[in-house]
C-alpha cells in the first residue's frame, strides 16, 4: 500500500498534527511509501512529490511536525475544474497516482479541498480507479457542513479570547474615551469572532460588542451603539469580524475600498473592516480611535494551541487512513459532539459532497443581536474546544519548528 497525502488552503496551526496522523498510522499499517505533495494538488500535476520516510527520519521530527504552524508540505490555491472543462488535469493526476502506484489519497483542507476530493472521487469511480480519496478537515473559520467543528478552530479562537483579554488589559491604561477595533479572520461566518466572547471571565470584562457576519451590519446603528455604550464606560474594545456585510451584500471593507481583488476561487480579498469602521467612528463622535486587524498571527500562533485541538487534528488523520483500509472513499472525517460536560466528540465518515460548498454558519439563536454578544449556548461549545496547552520545545529562548518541506 502506497498512500499519497497533501495540505491545501489557508493553513493553520494544527494542520500538521493532521498530516502526522496519516503519516504515523500508515506507517503502522504496513504501508510501503508515504508521498507527501508539495504544494498540494499542484504537487500531483507537476509529480513533485517527497518521500515522508526521508523527512521524518526520527521520532524527535515528528513531534516537531505536531508543533510546527503553517503547512509543513506547501499549499496552493489551485482551482481543480470539473472534468469536463479540464479532462487534461484529471489524465495527468491519475497518470501519476498510477506511476508511484498509490492506494490511499488523502487531502487536508477546507471548503474548496472536499470540493477537489470530490472531484477526484467522481473522475475516479467513473473510470474505474481503485484509488481511495479521503478528506481531512482543517479551517479556522470552522465553516465546514456536516461537523460539529474543524481542527484549526479551536487553537485560533484559543488565540483569539487570549490576545483579547491582554488588548482589554492595554485599553484600560488611560482615563479618557477611546474605541478599538479588533478586526477577526472569517470568512462570511462568525465564529471565529465569536470567540473573542470567551476573553470575559473573573479577571476580565470581555469585549464590550461583537459584530458578526450572520447579521446583516447598519454603519448607522454601530455608530448609534458605541455612542449610547461610551455614556457609562469610556473605553471600549470592539470585535468584528473581516466579513461584515451592508443591506445591499457589501461588504463593510468595500465601503473603503470597492476595488477588491478576488482569488482563483472567486473569494474577494477581505480586509480594512477594522480601520475603516475606526475611521468613521473617529469622525462622527470625535474619539481617539485605533484598529488592531489580527490576520495571519491568529492562524499561526503554535505557541499558543489547544491540546484538545492539536489532539482532534492527529486523531483525525489516523481516522482518514483507517477509513481509506476499510475501503471507504469520497468521505470526509467528521465530528460529532455527544456532551459538552464532559466534553466527548466521536469521529464518522461522511460522504464528502455534505461537506463540499457548503457553509456553516453561527446559529443566530446563539447571537444577542440587540446587545452585541453572544450567548450562554455557543460559551458551552465554544470553550471545550480550546481546553489545554501543547508546550512547544525550546531553542536558546525560542520555540523549534520543522522547516517547510
Amino acid at each position: 500500500m502506497n498512500v499519497i497525502v497533501g495540505q491545501s488552503g489557508g493553513p493553520t496551526a494544527v494542520i500538521n498534527a493532521s498530516l502526522a496522523g496519516v503519516y504515523e498510522a500508515a506507517k503502522k499499517a504496513g504501508a510501503g511509501t508515504v508521498y507527501g505533495m508539495k504544494n498540494g494538488i499542484t504537487g500531483v500535476l507537476e509529480d513533485n512529490l517527497v518521500d515522508l520516510d526521508v523527512v521524518f527520519d526520527t521520532p524527535e521530527k515528528l513531534e516537531l511536525l505536531k508543533r510546527t504552524p503553517s503547512s509543513c508540505l506547501g499549499s496552493c490555491r489551485y482551482k481543480l475544474k470539473s472534468a469536463e472543462e479540464n479532462p487534461a488535469d484529471y489524465e495527468r493526476i491519475f497518470s501519476v497516482l498510477e506511476k508511484r502506484e498509490i492506494d490511499c489519497f488523502f487531502y487536508i483542507g477546507g471548503n474548496d479541498s472536499m470540493d477537489t476530493i470530490s472531484k477526484l472521487s467522481a473522475y475516479g469511480k467513473k473510470i474505474g480507479s481503485n484509488v481511495r480519496f479521503v478528506g481531512i478537515p482543517k479551517t479556522i473559520d470552522n465553516d465546514l457542513m456536516d461537523t460539529d467543528h474543524s481542527p484549526g478552530y479551536g487553537s485560533a479562537a484559543k488565540f483569539v479570547a487570549t490576545t483579547l483579554k491582554e488588548v482589554i488589559q492595554d485599553a484600560m491604561v488611560y482615563d479618557m474615551k477611546s474605541l478599538l477595533i479588533v478586526e477577526i479572520m472569517g470568512r462570511n461566518a462568525g465564529w471565529l469572532a465569536a470567540s473573542s466572547a470567551l476573553a470575559k471571565g473573573e479577571d476580565c470584562d470581555g469585549v464590550d460588542m461583537i459584530f458578526l457576519p450572520e447579521i446583516c451590519f447598519d454603519l448607522d446603528k454601530f455608530v448609534q451603539k458605541i455612542e449610547e455604550k461610551q455614556k457609562t464606560k469610556g473605553n471600549l474594545v470592539i470585535a468584528v469580524s473581516e466579513s461584515l456585510k451592508i443591506a445591499d451584500g457589501r461588504y463593510v471593507c468595500e465601503l473603503a475600498d470597492s476595488a477588491q481583488e478576488e482569488d482563483l476561487f472567486g473569494h474577494k480579498r477581505l480586509t480594512g473592516t477594522a480601520q475603516f469602521l475606526a475611521e468613521v467612528c473617529n469622525k462622527r463622535l470625535g474619539i481617539k480611535t485605533r484598529a488592531i486587524e489580527l490576520s495571519t498571527l491568529q492562524r499561526c500562533a503554535s505557541h499558543l494551541t489547544s491540546l484538545t485541538d492539536v489532539t482532534e487534528a492527529y486523531e483525525a488523520g489516523v481516522y482518514a487512513l483507517n477509513a481509506a483500509i476499510a475501503g471507504k472513499s469520497g468521505v470526509a472525517v467528521s465530528f460529532e459532539r455527544t456532551s459538552n460536560e464532559p466534553y466527548r466528540c466521536e469521529m464518522r465518515a461522511v460522504e464528502i459532497e455534505k461537506l463540499a460548498n457548503h457553509e456553516k454558519t453561527v446559529p443566530l439563536e446563539w447571537i444577542d443581536e440587540e446587545n452585541a454578544c453572544m450567548k450562554a449556548e455557543f460559551l458551552a461549545y465554544a470553550k471545550p474546544l480550546i481546553q489545554g496547552e501543547l508546550t512547544p520545545i525550546f531553542k536558546d529562548g525560542l520555540p523549534c519548528h520543522l522547516r517547510k518541506i
